[in-house]
C-alpha cells in the first residue's frame, strides 16, 4: 500500500512547531493540496497560513480534550493522510515517587490520542480510498532510556498500538507508518537536554514522504535511528512485518 503526496489532503497534529511543522511544510512543498494543522492555539499557525494561503487550515486539537478529535474528524472529511505527531515528555525514572503519575500523564498524552485519532479517522480514511496514518514513535519505543523510563514506556505502548492498527486496517487498504526517530533539534529535545548537535526535524518529513510512496511500515529518519534500524531489521522483518 502507498499513496501519492501530490494532491493529498493531510491532518498533522502538533503542526505549529518542531517535527509537526517540518512535516506540514514538507508535505506542502511536495504538492499536498491541503494540510489541516491540528493545534491547541489556532493563532500559532498564522505564519504557515501567510506562507501557504488556504492550503493550510487550522483546526483545534488538544491532547487533554478528546472531544477535539471527534470534532476534527467531522470537519476534515476529505483527509487521506493522518499524521499523529503531538506528544509530551515527562522525565521520570522507574523508582521516582512520581513514576506512576508520570506514566499516567504520558499514556494520556502519547498513547490515548493515537487510539482516538484512529477510531475517529479510520472511517474517513476508508471512505477516501484507504489513505495512510503515520505515528511519530521513537527509539524509546524500542529501548528504555533512564531517566526517561516512563516516556519510553509510553512510546513502546504507542508503537504496539501502531502495529495493531497496521493489521486491523489491512483489509480497508490503509497504510500505517511507524516513524522511529532518534533525538532531533526540537523544543522538546532541547528541554530534555538532548538537542545539542541533534539533526533537523526536516529529516522526518523527507523520510515520511519516501515511506508514503514506497509503502514501508518502519521509517528511520536520522543517522542514530538508522543505525538502530539495521540491528532491529532482522527481527522486525521476520516477526513484526512478516505475514
Amino acid at each position: 500500500m502507498s499513496i501519492a503526496v501530490e494532491n493529498s489532503v493531510a491532518l498533522v497534529t502538533g503542526a505549529s512547531r518542531g517535527v509537526g511543522r517540518a512535516i506540514t511544510e514538507g508535505l506542502l512543498e511536495a504538492g499536498a493540496a491541503k494540510v489541516y494543522a491540528a493545534v491547541r492555539n489556532l493563532a500559532s499557525v498564522d505564519e504557515l497560513m501567510e506562507r501557504y494561503g488556504d492550503r493550510v487550515v487550522p483546526i483545534e486539537f488538544d491532547l487533554n480534550r478528546p472531544e477535539t478529535v471527534a470534532a476534527a474528524a467531522e470537519i476534515a472529511t476529505d483527509v487521506n493522510l493522518v499524521v499523529s505527531n503531538a506528544g509530551i515528555n515527562n522525565i521520570s525514572d522507574p523508582l521516582a515517587e512520581s513514576a506512576i503519575e508520570s506514566l499516567q500523564i504520558q499514556m494520556e498524552g502519547n498513547v490515548y490520542p493515537l487510539i482516538r485519532l484512529a477510531q475517529a479517522f479510520g472511517p474517513v480514511l476508508k471512505a477516501n480510498g484507504g489513505g495512510a496514518l503515520a505515528q511519530m514513535n521513537s527509539l524509546a519505543s524500542l529501548k528504555n532510556f533512564t531517566p526517561f523510563t516512563t516516556y519510553s514506556a509510553s512510546k513502546a505502548a504507542a508503537y504496539s498500538v501502531t502495529q495493531g492498527l497496521r493489521e486491523a486496517w489491512a483489509k480497508q487498504g490503509t497504510q500505517v507508518i511507524s516513524i522511529i526517530a532518534g533525538p532531533l533539534k526540537t523544543d522538546m529535545s532541547v528541554a530534555a537536554g538532548m538537542g545539542e548537535g541533534a539533526p533537523s526535524p526536516n529529516l522526518v518529513a523527507e523520510a515520511l514522504i519516501a515511506a508514503l510512496e514506497s509503502g514501508d511500515f518502519l521509517v528511520y529518519p536520522d543517522p542514530m535511528a538508522q543505525g538502530a534500524g539495521e540491528v532491529y531489521a532482522p527481527f522486525a522483518d521476520s516477526f513484526i512485518i512478516g505475514d
